[in-house]
C-alpha cells in the first residue's frame, strides 16, 4: 500500500523564531554597515548637539541639546532600519530570493521577517544615540526619554519597509551608495537637521508630506508638545502602507522569474 504524504504549509506562512535568528546572523556580517548606522548619528549629534548654548537653552520640556538627539536617533533608526531592508538586494545578486520561490515560505511571511530585522538594528541605534545623549548634556523629562526613544524605533517602521522597497529595485554593489545620500537628503527636508520654518512657508508647507517629516514630528512631541499630531501620524502610515505594498510587489514580480 502506497502512502501519500501532504505537504503542510508552514505556521505563519514560514514567519518563525529560528528563521529571525538566521536572518539575523547574516546581517551582522556586514560589519561595516552595522558600524556605520551605529556610530554615525551618535557622532553627528556630538558635533552639532552639545555646544554649550544649546545645553543652556530650553526648548519644550528640555533642551536644545536633547532635542537635537531625538531627531539624531530618529536619523539613526533612519539609517538602520533602511540598511536592514535594503539587504535584500543582495539576497538577489546571489539568487536567494528566488530561491526562496520554491519553499514553502510565503512572500508575506518574507517581509514581515526582514521588517524585524531591521527594527532590531533600529532599536539599537536608537539605544546607542541615547546613551550618548544621556552622557552629553541632553535634559528630556523621564516621560520623555522613553516615549521619544519609543517612538523613534517604532516609527522607523517606514523606512524598514522603504529599504525593502529599494532592495528590490536597485543593484546589491550600490544600493547603501545611493540611499545614503537619499536618506540624508530626505532628513533635511523632513526637518531633522533643521526646523523646516527657517526656510519659509513653502519649504514648510511641502516637507510634511515627506516621509521623514511624520517620524520626527512623533519622536519629538513629548518633548515639544509642538505640531499637529494627527497629521504626523496619517502621514507615517500612509507612507508605510505604501512602501511595504511596494516591497510586496517588487517581491513577488522577482521571485516569478524561476
Amino acid at each position: 500500500m502506497t502512502v501519500v504524504e501532504s505537504r503542510s504549509l508552514p505556521r505563519l506562512g514560514g514567519f518563525t523564531p529560528g528563521m529571525i535568528t538566521l536572518e539575523l546572523r547574516r546581517m551582522l556580517r556586514n560589519k561595516r554597515t552595522v558600524i556605520f548606522t551605529l556610530v554615525l548619528p551618535a557622532v553627528f549629534f556630538l558635533l552639532f548637539g552639545t555646544s554649550s548654548d544649546y545645553r543652556s537653552q530650553r526648548l519644550g520640556d528640555g533642551n536644545v541639546t536633547g532635542y537635537v538627539l531625538v531627531s539624531m536617533a530618529v536619523y539613526g533608526a533612519m539609517l538602520a532600519t533602511t540598511s536592514g531592508g535594503a539587504m535584500v538586494s543582495i539576497e538577489r545578486a546571489a539568487g536567494w530570493s528566488r530561491q526562496l520561490r520554491l519553499t514553502p515560505l510565503r512572500p508575506g511571511a518574507y517581509i514581515a521577517v526582514k521588517l524585524v530585522l531591521a527594527m532590531i538594528i533600529g532599536a539599537v541605534s536608537v539605544a546607542v544615540a541615547f546613551v550618548v545623549g544621556a552622557f552629553s548634556g541632553a535634559q528630556l523629562p523621564a516621560s520623555a526619554w522613553v516615549l521619544c526613544g519609543l517612538l523613534a524605533w517604532l516609527c522607523a517602521l517606514v523606512f524598514a519597509a522603504f529599504g525593502l522597497f529599494m532592495g528590490y529595485l536597485l543593484p546589491s554593489e550600490n544600493v547603501m551608495q545611493i540611499l545614503g545620500p537619499v536618506l540624508a537628503l530626505l532628513a533635511f527636508a523632513g526637518g531633522l537637521f533643521a526646523p523646516v520654518d527657517q526656510f519659509g512657508h513653502t519649504f514648510a508647507t511641502i516637507a510634511k508630506f515627506t516621509p521623514v517629516y511624520g517620524v520626527g514630528a512623533i519622536s519629538r512631541y513629548p518633548l515639544t508638545h509642538d505640531g499637529t499630531l494627527w497629521l504626523a501620524v496619517l502621514n507615517v502610515v500612509a507612507w508605510t502602507a505604501l512602501f511595504a505594498a511596494g516591497a510586496m510587489w517588487r517581491f513577488r514580480r522577482d521571485t516569478a522569474r524561476v
